[in-house]
């Protein structure tokens, strides 16, 4: 190392290049275009060349949703590691991990207030959280989101994004299907609106339950959707799946999903949504 490069080291002026470059550019997923990262930010995470909808974070999709003053329930408490499960990790130490890289304890955060000054509850899982998977505190989230909904008679709506079960908890992840479909029967019998947006990914057991019973279903462009993956399913069945396929186009075109809304439209849409689906007081 000569004395320049120690110099120049020393004063930090790599560093500084490379966190200007990292903090200043973003690359498309899709188009693989080079976006600046405020233009990105500014449109929503949604990409200005190709219009693909980028992923983003529980707290963003809240605020994106729901007017400003609401409120944020607690994290449900439950035990963390029931099968003190290791693989190549503990289940401890990937929680302890996923902790220090996002706001919240798990996967699904839950706000209380209103849409368009409709009230509303709306739950939202995020993928950035061990991949969105649906584990005991995920199940819970999701039940006091809906008894929240029931105790204000108001619509419940959950943006779903997720790989599926948790298979660290094994079979007590998968429990959290039936508990769930409980509670939208539960909405159902109240007459209260329960309304999914599905999100890019939405698969697994989270497809199998919740993600499938709503009175209506939202998607965002391009969002992929299923329970088993594309290649899964050409090995078991032989034979080769149209272009598309499990995408959200796709699926409202074969009558899965109700509607495909981009993300700018979203929040008015539901609007519109609520006022449709809540029960009108006699006159």
């Amino acid at each position: 190392m000569n004395w320049f490069t120690r110099v120049r080291n020393s004063l930090g002026f790599g560093s500084e290049k490379n966190s200007t470059e990292k903090d200043l550019w973003v690359k498309c997923k899709s188009c693989q275009e080079m976006l600046f990262v405020q233009e990105y930010e500014d449109n929503l995470h949604v990409c200005p060349r190709c219009e693909h909808h980028g992923r983003i974070s529980a707290d963003q999709r809240l605020a994106l949703l729901l007017d400003e003053g609401f409120e944020l329930l607690p994290q449900p408490q439950v035990e963390e590691d029931p099968l003190k499960f290791k693989d190549s990790k503990k289940y401890t130490d990937r929680l302890k991990e996923a902790r220090g890289k996002n706001p919240h304890d798990d996967a699904f955060s839950v706000g209380s207030g209103a849409i368009e000054g409709r009230p509303a509850v709306v739950g939202v899982q995020d993928f950035g959280f061990m991949g969105g998977s649906m584990g005991m505190a995920v199940g819970q989230a999701f039940c006091d989101g809906a008894q929240r909904a029931l105790d204000r008679q108001c619509p419940y709506i959950v943006v779903t994004a997720a790989g599926g079960a948790r298979m660290q908890e094994g079979i007590l992840s998968l429990m959290q299907m039936p508990r769930a479909t409980v509670m939208t029967r539960r909405l159902k019998a109240a007459g209260l609106p329960y309304i999914v947006v599905l999100t890019d990914p939405t698969t697994g057991g989270v497809t199998a339950s919740y993600a499938m019973l709503g009175d209506i279903h939202i998607a965002e462009p391009g969002a992929l959707i299923g329970f088993a993956g594309q290649r899964v399913i050409q090995d078991t069945i032989r034979e080769q799946l149209p272009e598309g396929f499990q995408r959200a186009e796709y699926l409202h075109k074969h009558g899965m999903v109700d509607m495909v809304v981009h993300r700018k439209e979203l929040k008015e849409t539901l609007s519109s949504v609520i006022d449709y689906l809540q029960p009108k007081a006699a006159a």
